[in-house]
């Protein structure tokens, strides 16, 4: 329903894509829908977010302020760079694009808006939390989110195995093309304290600016960036 926010889905939309009975779906969706998890439109009769998730959002935030942690270091990698810098959120297997600081060079792109999800590997951040995970994770991650790659610059599954493992050995993220057409950026995931990917940061400007001089010029912001907010999170 995230994903689809905008239009929302159909009942058998959501059954088939949880992979549930119709009358299990049934039951749980008018459960959720009792308690505002989820809303129905009376004309549509499709499903969207509730607006009981905007009162757990706001009471989350207070524990859980990602976003204005990392405002500070974004804001330095977008002066750093002249270039756009965002930050990225795991949610299952879906990137959500948390902030984005725009640069000073004159020639912007179009870009990931705030708030958009996107298959894991799709976007840089994306892709940086995808080879950040072991092999068998990858690879269940690939074939879950497949039926959905060829809506982001004709990917396959085999390209994005091996951009996953290129990510996997160079510890961060390189992709073009696919999130946004004429853009393309770099990432690096950051971990949680048990060391679990669960963000990650990402530079991006147009294809014919990130050069490979380019992206070793923004790899070492990218990483002390990512350092430094690994550390920040370590005693909380």
């Amino acid at each position: 329903m995230a994903s689809q926010q905008g239009s929302g889905l159909r009942f058998v939309e959501i059954a088939d894509k949880a992979q549930l009975e119709r009358p299990t779906a049934h039951r749980m969706l008018k459960t959720l829908a009792a308690e505002g998890l989820v809303f129905r439109d009376e004309v549509s009769k499709r499903y969207s977010l509730g607006p009981l998730l905007i009162e757990l959002g706001i009471a989350a935030s207070r524990k859980f302020r990602v976003g204005e942690l990392c405002l500070p270091y974004l804001r330095r990698l977008a002066d750093q760079t002249s270039d756009t810098a965002f930050l990225f959120i795991r949610s299952g297997f879906d990137a959500v694009c948390l902030e984005r600081i725009q640069g000073s060079y004159p020639i912007q792109t179009p870009s990931v808006p705030v708030g958009s999800r996107q298959p894991l590997g799709v976007s840089a951040g994306g892709l940086a939390l995808l080879g950040a995970l072991g092999d068998s994770d990858i690879d269940e991650i690939i074939d879950t989110i497949s039926p959905r790659l060829a809506e982001y610059g004709s990917l396959t599954k085999a390209e994005l195995r091996r951009l996953a493992s290129d990510a996997q050995r160079r510890k961060f993220a390189v992709i073009g093309e696919k999130a946004a057409p004429g853009v393309t950026a770099i990432g690096i995931a950051i971990g949680n304290r048990t060391g679990i990917p669960f963000i990650a940061l990402s530079v991006a400007t147009t294809t014919a600016r990130m050069t490979p001089t380019r992206i070793k010029e923004i790899e070492p912001f990218l990483k002390r960036a990512a350092e430094e907010i690994e550390q920040l999170m370590l005693p909380g």
